[in-house]
């Protein structure tokens, strides 16, 4: 129904200062609203003519289609007139911070991981999982939150899966077991992963034509902002193992799990702020609820005047077309039913409304649009998510490299009455004898004792790290208080030898802090580097065209990947990196503009969720597949990498340009 506002009801109303909100809802708004009596009427009207409504299936979906273009081209008009600027930029904030919280979710196992092996005793595949796991959860919540974003609103759905999001993340700061860790992560990364596809298709409603590729891209910023606060916060919170507290050896509270806490701040400061936002409007015309958007509009309007300077300036629209509606012909069984089975109606409707829409994504007009868009995306995040994970392995790999290069190796000494009170550190022993020495409360890092003989000798207050003892002979030898276990003892025989208060915990060894400190600082980095290519794809978006940006970006990319193979220092790499993140940023910003604007607004948040869901199964395999490659050749990595981005940036050039056109 087309409901026609007083034009003077508006004069009067914003020409009286000093009136509250509530005074502005008069009635001449909502003249056409039906009461409950005439919309049963209409309803059993409904179930009349419903048979015939079928046949006429096509004929409704032409004039669906039809309401659909002239809603996009007056709805365009609407925000010319609305203008850019308080309201944009207050939801610019509110929208970067669902963002943000995304990019923080990427980075938080990566950097907990060097201490949470300690405290749940994680073996390598179980650390490979916890990597993954997050991307798995991010997958399947693109996927239902971008469907769901078109039917029951992106606001709504922001604020449900965000709070997800922040429930899960607090709850695997404090749960103690690996299972358990690794639910609330998958979980947390469900909720998260709704945040990308209803944040850009949120905020592009709100876009006027001219407007909407600087601004989606200067939004992509928040996402780098979510990496260096990430960055930021493990090192300055993770190398303090004062903060923490234990209950017995049962339970444990150690600094990696404080800077788990601090990581769901940005998504809770989203759920804050978001509730002060209206729904997008664009939605509810889509949905035929006519005068929640035109108030929405109005307040846009008034919001961004009064800023300007320009308080009288009247909201001179008084109509606003509506999309006709599907009618939803489904028997809730009225009063008598049980309140779950109403619910169980009413999810099952959802779901097949969901799958529905997302069934449309394949239509013949959009199908070949989707299919390219698909590859695009799988190859791009394939090379991006790969390569990013590849590259600290690869610079770990290169430390480790160097690192033995400089091992000590000592043959047939004989060591007797000698106190060792100090680090030992990066050596090698072969057939040495060692009669009643003490080794007292030291470190031993990346140390090898082969075919030694050890008698009379004491260790005490021992830490260990990558320390083994093969083939070796202890008589009467006294462990008390290491963590010499025995499995760092390979192949050794013990003759009258005792272990006295072993240290407890995981068979693991300790992370070196400056290892850490190495991979906090090459993803801060990493990130920052991202900033220049943020600001030029924004400035530049709109003026050389989204197909350009992305063409041209993936070319540089794949042209800076293959130099990758030159690198061989630590240095080289982290440069490298640190190009790559900066040229493929405008890559993805091009990205995401053009999802947003290749699909029509009833379909937007589920073709992005897909899509999405697509790019995170493309990080798993690439992650996967790169890292296998870690310390046997660098070739193949870049190769595929270098072959994706190609491949990328050939069909990116096939899709149609969007800049200048109107938001369907």
């Amino acid at each position: 129904t087309h409901l026609n506002i007083l034009q003077d009801g508006y004069a009067h109303s914003d020409s009286t200062e000093g009136h509250d909100e509530d005074d502005e809802i008069y009635e001449g708004e909502y003249q056409g609203i039906p009461r409950n009596d005439s919309v049963e009427k209409a309803d059993r009207q409904v179930g009349e003519v419903g048979q015939s409504q079928f046949r006429d299936m096509a004929q409704y979906e032409g004039e669906r289609r039809k309401d659909q273009e002239e809603l996009a081209q007056q709805y365009e008009t609407i925000l010319q007139e609305c203008g850019h600027g308080r309201f944009q930029w207050t939801l610019y904030f509110v929208l970067g911070l669902a963002l943000m919280a995304d990019g923080v979710e990427i980075f938080v196992v990566g950097f907990v991981l060097p201490s949470a092996e300690k405290d749940m005793c994680l073996s390598e595949p179980n650390k490979g999982m916890l990597g993954l796991i997050v991307y798995l959860g991010m997958m399947v919540g693109a996927f239902v939150w971008g469907g769901l974003a078109d039917r029951i609103g992106r606001r709504q759905t922001l604020l449900i899966s965000l709070s997800i999001n922040s429930v899960f993340a607090f709850f695997s700061s404090f749960v103690q077991g690996y299972s358990s860790f690794l639910f609330c992560r998958l979980l947390s990364g469900v909720g998260i992963g709704g945040s990308i596809p209803i944040v850009f298709s949120y905020y592009s409603e709100f876009l006027a034509q001219e407007k909407r590729g600087e601004h989606l891209s200067w939004l992509c910023m928040f996402w780098m902002i979510g990496g260096i606060y990430a960055a930021a916060m493990a090192w300055a919170i993770i190398p303090h193992y004062g903060w923490s507290f234990q209950m017995g050896s049962a339970y444990q509270f150690h600094s990696w799990r404080v800077f788990v806490l601090v990581c769901a701040f940005p998504a809770v400061a989203a759920i804050a702020a978001l509730t002060t936002m209206p729904e997008s409007p664009r939605f509810f015309l889509e949905n035929g609820k006519h005068d929640e958007a035109w108030m929405i509009l109005k307040q846009v309007h008034d919001t961004n005047m009064r800023a300007k300077g320009y308080p009288e300036r009247v909201f001179s629209v008084t109509t606003i077309k509506t999309v006709k509606q599907m009618d939803e012909l489904v028997d809730m069984g009225g009063d008598a039913t049980a309140w779950h089975q109403r619910w169980r109606i009413k999810l099952t409707n959802l779901f097949h409304q969901v799958w529905g829409n997302f069934l449309t994504v394949f239509n013949p007009e959009y199908r070949r649009i989707t299919y390219m868009m698909m590859a695009v995306w799988f190859s791009m995040s394939f090379s991006y998510y790969g390569l990013t994970v590849w590259f600290p392995d690869m610079i770990k790999y290169l430390q480790k490299q160097e690192y033995s290069s400089r091992t000590k190796v000592f043959i047939k000494e004989k060591v007797e009455h000698v106190t060792f009170n100090f680090t030992l550190e990066n050596q090698i022993h072969r057939n040495g004898e060692y009669f009643n020495n003490k080794f007292l409360n030291l470190k031993m890092k990346s140390m090898v004792f082969e075919d030694s003989l050890f008698e009379e000798c004491y260790f005490e207050d021992i830490t260990s790290s990558n320390t083994f003892f093969k083939n070796c002979t202890f008589i009467s030898t006294l462990f008390y208080n290491t963590d010499l276990f025995k499995y760092r003892l390979i192949n050794s025989k013990l003759i009258n030898s005792t272990f006295l208060h072993n240290k407890e915990g995981c068979m693991l060894d300790f992370s070196d802090e400056n290892n850490a400190y190495m991979i906090y600082f090459v993803s801060f980095l990493g990130t920052l580097a991202v900033l220049p290519g943020n600001i030029v794809s924004a400035l530049l978006m709109d003026k050389i065209g989204r197909l350009r940006m992305l063409a041209g970006s993936s070319v540089i990319s794949c042209v800076s990947c293959f130099f990758l193979s030159f690198g061989n220092s630590e240095s080289a790499m982290i440069a490298l990196l640190c190009l790559f993140g900066g040229i493929s940023i405008a890559s993805w910003n091009a990205l995401d503009v053009l999802t947003v604007e290749l699909y029509p607004s009833d379909k937007r948040t589920t073709a992005f969720g897909f899509l999405n869901a697509l790019c995170k199964l493309a990080a798993v395999l690439g992650i996967s597949i790169f890292q296998s490659f870690v310390g046997i050749t660098k070739a193949v990595p870049i190769l595929f990498a270098s072959g994706a981005l190609a491949v990328g940036s050939f069909l990116a050039l096939k899709l149609p340009e969007t800049r200048g056109q109107v938001l369907q």
